[in-house]
């Protein structure tokens, strides 16, 4: 029996941030809690204020993960560059044992999959577990035949509940200075429905946005992490929420058949939240 997402209880967008402030993360034993960004590499200011906001929400909502949507550095990728534009804003979640999980982006050097930090196991895509959840991390700079199959394989063996997979460039984005890839649309979108995906990140895009539904599966665009492009989102039907106005990031939070998740702004606002809910589909 396929399941599929269905969003409950969403309270979105700038204008209500308020009131979404109000639908918490539950914070339940056992559960899994995890970040998400995209972008953020520069080593600006804009990135280490992201980075302190995501320690200080780890403080309360200790998350194990890190989700890299991306352009995790830009400009020089030199050992120094590994040091400022990663390992000093993300020092406090580093020494506290958060591990992160990196997808490659247009402006990263391909040698980053042998980065440790980043844990990718020298791999351009690789999968992995944590609880009932198996994320599948996929380079969309290059789809070619042998990435094709191995992502085909690879949710065709899952029986894992929830099937989450993230690259770079997104498959739906109302983002005008990018938007949706069709190329890259047309060859995994087909996948993903016949094998259940459950939701899927991206980032290239500097916004935060969440996607309605499309064939049973949530998109969010999470591409703020350090560049912001201030007023970038043109909202057509496809857009459930989103926020333009700073850099963000995502905490979500995966309990049994509930999937929490929260956009946070770099001042700490929280600026869209909800639930998506596994559904059975006959």
């Amino acid at each position: 029996m396929r399941r599929v997402a269905a969003i409950l209880l969403v309270l979105a967008g700038a204008g209500f941030a308020s009131a979404a402030q109000d639908l918490a993360l539950p914070h339940r034993t056992g559960s899994l809690k995890c970040a998400a960004m995209g972008d953020n590499g520069t080593g600006e200011a804009a990135e280490y204020e992201v980075a302190r906001q995501m320690a200080s929400r780890h403080g309360t909502f200790p998350f194990e993960l890190v989700i890299m949507l991306g352009d995790n550095l830009y400009g020089r990728q030199q050992p120094t560059d590994f040091i400022t534009k990663f390992e000093q804003p993300f020092r406090p979640l580093l020494d506290a044992g958060v591990r992160f999980y990196a997808a490659l982006g247009n402006h990263d050097d391909p040698s980053q999959r042998s980065y440790p930090p980043f844990n990718m196991g020298g791999a351009r895509y690789y999968s992995y577990t944590r609880n009932n959840v198996r994320f599948f991390v996929l380079d969309s700079d290059l789809i070619d035949e042998a990435q094709r199959a191995w992502i085909d394989n690879a949710l065709r063996e899952s029986r894992d509940d929830w099937k989450i997979c993230y690259f770079h460039h997104p498959l739906y984005s109302d983002g005008k200075t990018h938007g949706s890839q069709l190329d890259i649309r047309v060859v995994l979108e087909p996948l993903f429905v016949k094998y259940g995906v459950n939701v899927v990140f991206s980032g290239h895009d500097h916004v935060y946005e969440r996607i309605r539904p499309q064939h049973g599966i949530t998109y969010f665009v999470s591409g703020a992490g350090g560049q912001l492009r201030k007023g970038d989102v043109r909202a057509s039907a496809l857009t459930a929420a989103q926020f333009d106005q700073d850099c963000s990031f995502m905490l979500m939070e995966v309990s049994n058949d509930d999937l929490f998740f929260e956009a946070v702004s770099r001042t700490g606002t929280v600026v869209d939240s909800g639930v998506i809910h596994r559904e059975a589909r006959p």
